[in-house]
């Protein structure tokens, strides 16, 4: 296991229960303004602050302005064209992406009516080009002009390619409590009872752990499914649906692999038709169930509620 179990105590289940994955989500990777592709070398993102220097810089090379807004899927997709357009002119021009709605003034000094919209700036003078998204091959031809336009005005720098910013560091995971530790010791080495008496203790010191009680919970899972048979699990439970233990079982199997409305179902069933000791291991179960999947999980929430009318 690569990831630390205990650390984070709900499981990311989203139609299935991967306990060889336990721990921390995964840090999404950084991504760009309103869902647009990253920018390449001759590609800048520019608000209002910024538009006067952009203006200048017209002066010494050709400016291509986006207009976008993050609600429009064309916007992001013409970002993505022109933005290989850019790279393949290779600094010849620079492609300035601009926010219509985060920067309302720049927008209206476009005077455009919709986004996307796309305007050249030749020596501080716009030059409206389009709007909309033509195929990519009209908008090569129109940046052509755009070219010619500036060769034409004695505008003919070129644009120095950007850097790309450096990746953010990761955050350094905080370190786990001395007992959550030895717990995730004893899981990477497979040692599943030293796992689970960590687990235990921590719960005898703070009976408020919540992630020492769902990690302890993920552990008697994997314990209790570690030498099944599927196939055997599952004829025993249809076989003998009065059986407790096939049934508790099979339920085990069913988290396991990901059909958590099916095992909490099974148990909620079999609550309903059992009495005395049995149902307590039955809703005993159930519990520990819960822990696994997460108390933040709609079918834990659904699932409580079917217990509750079952047993009053």
């Amino acid at each position: 296991m690569s990831q630390n179990p205990a650390h984070e105590p709900r499981l990311n289940v989203r139609g299935a229960v991967d306990l060889s994955g336990l721990g921390r989500p995964a840090t999404p990777a950084p991504g760009t303004p309103g869902g647009l592709p990253t920018p390449g070398p001759y590609t800048v993102d520019v608000d209002t602050e910024g538009f006067p220097a952009l203006v200048q810089s017209s002066t010494q090379h050709p400016v291509v302005v986006l207009l976008w807004a993050s609600w429009s899927e064309t916007s992001i997709n013409l970002a993505r064209d022109l933005g290989a357009l850019a790279d393949q002119y290779g600094g010849r021009l620079l492609l300035a992406r601009i926010d219509s709605e985060a920067n309302p003034q720049v927008a209206a000094a476009f005077q455009t009516q919709s986004v996307p919209a796309v305007v050249a700036v030749l020596a501080g003078q716009p030059l409206p080009l389009f709007q909309g998204a033509p195929p990519a091959d009209q908008v090569r031809g129109v940046l052509d002009q755009v070219l010619e336009a500036a060769a034409a005005n004695g505008i003919t720098g070129t644009v120095a390619a950007q850097e790309a910013e450096p990746a953010p560091a990761e955050p350094e995971e905080p370190p786990l409590p001395p007992l959550h530790q030895e717990a995730y010791d004893a899981i990477e080495r497979d040692d599943l009872p030293a796992a689970a008496a960590a687990y235990e203790q921590a719960l005898k010191e703070n009976p408020r752990d919540d992630m020492a009680r769902a990690g302890l919970a993920q552990v008697g899972l994997l314990s209790r499914t570690r030498d099944l048979d599927l196939a055997e699990v599952r004829k025993a439970a249809a076989d003998a649906p009065s059986d407790v233990d096939a049934q508790l079982a099979v339920a085990d199997v069913d988290v396991l692999g990901g059909q958590i409305e099916d095992a909490f179902a099974r148990l909620v069933d079999t609550v309903r038709v059992t009495f005395g000791p049995d149902r307590e291991r039955i809703r005993v179960r159930l519990v520990e169930l819960f822990d696994v999947v997460g108390a933040e999980d709609p079918r834990v929430a659904a699932a409580r509620r079917a217990l509750a009318s079952a047993l009053y």
